[in-house]
């Protein structure tokens, strides 16, 4: 099986027809990392609505200009967004933005990245350095962030002070362990952003 194929679990009934409550708020979050870490997967695994992506085939016009080491059995990506939606609680609905991988379709963070709240930096141990260029482009935009570190079955386990270092995080950005397919599992890391999120602006506050 494909990793990074739409095959989720505990997804969950699913509908379009899911009312929002009139009093919940809606924030925008994104989700980056590099090709294959499983964005569209996330998207798809926590979605409570069917959700929108923009994967196609990849063909051969893209030998020699996609550097996909480690991905080699993918077929697909995506080449403009993934959408998706999660009800948080009654007062709180997370609108999910997937961004390209590939570095040909970064031009379109630009728009993705506008009045988003923050971002899960999605990451595969087996091919960290896909990542070094995404969690610098964040800290350009002062975007914050969490790093979700996505279970492949065969990725490598590292402790968490190793992978701070890896990525050159201060002690205060959140590093957590998810597993893309599972509903669970991308709700907890979306949550531990939201966390972050909050006492970054208590802390604001009291500054």
């Amino acid at each position: 099986m494909d990793y990074a194929s739409s095959d989720v679990r505990d997804a969950g009934p699913r509908g379009t027809d899911m009312p929002l409550p009139h009093s919940a708020r809606g924030v925008k979050v994104v989700v980056v990392g590099g090709f294959g870490v499983g964005k569209t997967t996330m998207v798809g695994a926590v979605s409570e609505i069917p959700p929108l992506t923009t994967e196609e085939t990849m063909t051969q016009a893209g030998v020699g200009i996609d550097h996909n080491p480690g991905a080699q059995g993918k077929n697909t990506t995506t080449v403009a967004m993934d959408f998706g939606r999660i009800s948080i609680n009654e007062e709180l609905i997370l609108y999910l933005f997937g961004t390209p991988g590939q570095e040909r379709f970064w031009f379109l963070w630009n728009g993705i990245f506008e009045g988003a709240l923050g971002a899960v930096v999605l990451v595969d141990t087996r091919r960290i350095e896909v990542c070094f260029e995404v969690i610098t482009r964040l800290e350009d935009r002062r975007v914050p962030f969490v790093v979700a570190v996505n279970t492949f079955p065969e990725a490598p386990h590292h402790p968490v002070d190793d992978l701070r270092t890896a990525l050159a995080l201060s002690e205060s950005v959140p590093i957590v362990t998810c597993d893309a397919r599972d509903r669970a599992s991308c709700r907890d890391a979306l949550l531990s952003l939201m966390v972050y999120l909050s006492n970054l602006a208590a802390a604001q506050e009291t500054a």
